[in-house]
Order: C-alpha cells, then sequence, then structure tokens
C-alpha cells in the first residue's frame, strides 16, 4: 500500500525563534468539521499481516452493501487471503518464479475472489488458527516463499502431483480450512450462494482508476507494481479528474478504496492523525531567514519542517510530479486504505477523511485525515463502483 508539515518555512523559523517563549500566541492545532461521511463498519486490525489489500477492499465493500441497503457485514478478510496465496502460488510455479510471491495484494484480487470462489462472513472464518489473537503471519509467509521456490528449484525434471496439494495444506494449516459450507442467521450457505443470494454485489461493476503519462489518458493499462500479480488493469484519467471523481463519489454517497504510499514524512497518522504535503516558501522569507534556513543541519530543518501543529500552505501538485515520483520509485505500492468522507479544517481547506486498518492506534480512532494534495500526489490507484464516477468522465472511459 517524509512526514511534510503544511507550513511556510518563514513561519517555522519564527516558531523556532519564538520556542524559548511560551508566553506567546498559542497554537491551535487541526480541527476537521464533517462534510459528509459515508456509512461504513468499524475499524479492524490487519495485526503483523501484510493484507491491508485485503482490509481495505472489504471495508469498501462492506460500504457498499450498506449503501445498496444490506444490513451491516463483517466480511472475512482471511477468506480472500487464503484464496489468492493458492492461486498465486499456482501461477508463479507456472512462470518459473518470474513474478512477485509475496503477501501483498490488490483491490482487483477481492473481486477476482469474489467472482470465482464466492465469500463468507468473518464468524464463518477468522483465519486465527495458530493459537494467536490477531493475525501474524510472519513465519507463514517465509514458510509458504520456501515451499514455491523450492518447487521450481527441484531436480526431477518435472514438477510432482503432490506440491499443490502440500502447499495448499500449509496454508490451510496458517489459516484454517476454508469452509465448505456455514450457519448465517438461521440458514445455510456456501461461500457462492452468501456472495449471490445474500450480498448480492457484482463484482463487475468495481472499476480501478489511475493517473499517469507513461499511458494514454482515458485507455486502460496494467499497472506496474509488484503486487498486481493478476496482471489486471486500471482506467488511466488525467490527476484533477482523479480528484473529481473521489469528491463527486462521495458526494453523491460511494467511498472510496484507495492505494497509496505511505513513506512520506507527512504521512504522519500515528502521531498527528495527517497526511499533508507541506509547501516550502522563500518568497515571504528575508535574507537573514534564508541564510539561517540554509545554514541548519538537515536534522535542524526536519525538527522545524515536521511540527505539524496547525494547517499551513501545501504545495501544488502537478501532474509531472505524480509521474517523478512514480518513476524514480519515491511514490510506490505501500498501503491500502478506504475513504470514508469529506472534511474540512478551521481554514475551510477540505481533507479526505480515511479509515485505515492498523486498529485504533491514533488520537482519532484508527481514522485519518489526508490533504488532496497528498492524495493528488501519492495515489497509486483507487477502486469505486462505476456509478460513481461523474457521467462525463465515464462517456471518455466508455463505462
Amino acid at each position: 500500500m517524509k512526514k511534510f508539515g503544511a507550513i511556510t518555512l518563514s513561519m517555522l523559523l519564527a516558531w523556532s525563534v519564538s520556542a524559548k517563549d511560551k508566553s506567546k500566541e498559542e497554537v491551535k492545532g487541526y480541527e476537521f468539521t464533517t462534510i459528509k461521511e459515508i456509512p461504513h463498519t468499524s475499524v479492524k486490525n490487519q495485526f503483523r499481516s501484510g493484507t491491508c489489500w485485503s482490509f481495505s477492499a472489504l471495508s469498501f465493500m462492506e460500504s457498499e452493501l450498506m449503501r445498496m441497503g444490506k444490513p451491516e457485514l463483517d466480511l472475512s478478510e482471511m477468506f480472500v487471503v487464503n484464496n489468492c496465496y493458492k492461486d498465486k502460488a499456482e501461477k508463479y510455479v507456472r512462470l518459473h518464479g518470474n513474478l512477485n510471491f509475496a503477501a501483498g495484494g490488490a483491490f482487483h484480487d477481492i473481486t477476482y475472489v469474489w467472482k470465482k470462489y464466492g465469500i463468507v462472513p468473518e464468524s464463518a472464518y477468522n483465519g486465527l488458527n495458530i493459537g494467536e489473537e490477531n493475525h501474524i503471519h510472519g513465519e507463514m509467509d517465509e514458510v509458504l516463499k520456501d515451499m514455491v521456490s523450492g518447487v521450481i528449484k527441484n531436480r526431477n525434471k518435472k514438477l510432482s502431483p503432490a506440491w499443490k496439494k502440500a502447499f495448499d495444506n500449509t496454508v490451510d494449516s496458517y489459516l484454517g480450512e476454508l469452509p465448505a459450507s456455514f450457519e448465517y442467521e438461521g440458514k445455510t450457505y456456501t461461500p457462492r450462494t452468501f456472495a449471490d443470494e445474500f450480498c448480492g454485489l457484482n463484482p463487475a461493476d468495481y472499476v480501478e482508476i489511475s493517473s499517469y503519462t507513461h499511458h494514454p489518458f482515458y485507455t486502460t493499462f496494467e499497472i506496474e507494481v509488484p503486487d498486481n500479480w493478476l496482471w489486471d488493469k486500471v482506467y488511466n484519467v488525467p490527476q484533477e479528474e482523479l480528484i473529481q471523481i473521489i469528491d463527486e463519489a462521495l458526494k453523491n454517497g460511494y467511498s472510496v478504496a484507495w492505494a497509496a504510499d505511505v513513506s512520506e514524512k507527512g504521512f504522519a497518522t500515528k502521531t498527528k492523525g495527517i497526511a499533508v504535503v507541506p509547501d516550502v516558501d522563500y518568497k515571504e522569507m528575508s535574507d537573514s531567514e534564508i541564510s539561517k534556513w540554509e545554514n541548519m543541519s538537515s536534522a535542524e530543518k526536519n525538527s522545524q519542517l515536521y511540527k505539524l501543529d496547525k494547517p499551513g500552505a501545501e504545495k501544488t501538485i502537478t501532474q509531472e510530479m505524480r509521474q517523478e515520483a512514480y518513476d524514480n520509485y519515491q511514490t510506490t505500492d505501500d498501503h491500502g486504505m478506504h475513504i470514508v468522507g469529506l472534511v474540512k479544517d478551521q481554514n475551510g481547506t477540505e481533507y479526505y477523511k480515511v479509515k485505515n486498518s492498523w486498529g485504533e492506534y491514533n488520537k482519532y480512532d484508527g481514522y485519518f485525515y489526508a490533504s488532496k494534495a497528498f492524495v493528488a500526489y501519492k495515489t497509486m490507484d483507487i477502486m469505486i463502483h462505476k456509478n460513481g464516477i461523474p457521467k462525463s468522465i465515464r462517456k471518455k472511459l466508455d463505462l
């Protein structure tokens, strides 16, 4: 699925000087007012597992079911993880190991599993089969990677019929056997009938959208990230339309699954509950301030720049900045999250309310607020119901 502070350098230097005098103006923190919030389920905890893609996409699907008038559901993330690991192993071996094999995944892994295998509630399959209260997958991930690597390296000159059964049994040993049927609210379902009859959600209605210039706009392309093991495609739109899609979706009652880079220092969701991109404005500095700033060490600059004590100006993000960051590995496919609302700060600046999957880890009980600049800069792709896309853009995409 670089923690910037959105404040000018002149303000930063002024804070540095005034730090000794606490009697001066008190700094007001971020204050958020809700503009729109989409109904969604409670915050979950992926804990020590690389399964954010499953948690975020299923959180998104749970909101979609609520939008459709269905009852609130807690869907099984590990049902998806189990099926994906097994299918990914087969593809990895078929490609002689020339595929990324790891715990990560993508939003379309959920629609892939939903369509091929169905879905189950958390109560039918929680994936906690090794005596832990939370998901801890380090050992499983290493064991599974060693298994498929050993299959490829074997000296038998051909594959035995046993390796896939052995692999599948190992996944089940860690996560538990997948249920063939289960009881839910007094009725017996299979994963297929639960998906089709109880949920009634159509995986074909969901699309992924990105914004990069190395492919033509208004076409689809296989997004080049290691975790796209299914080689699935995303629609490509200009940056301003990506933000327009998110804004219009939220205003019309659709939430958004959001994949983004979270390695920036401005991704200060634990300490501050925000993700921002600061503007550094030399124009507002005097010659003496510039000289003082330039003579600071990196540590001193960081201590000033990343305080994030209050809202301020942010960088203007361009299409070229997005592309350069992607091309230079500064924007990577780090983390999957769920955008559930739109808010504004005390200055009237809009942010997105984001539901994370790290439990209630911060002062906002597991949520945080991402600025539009951060989303414009660091988004890898989003997943959305196609009807949540503005009609004018849908027409361009032939949706």
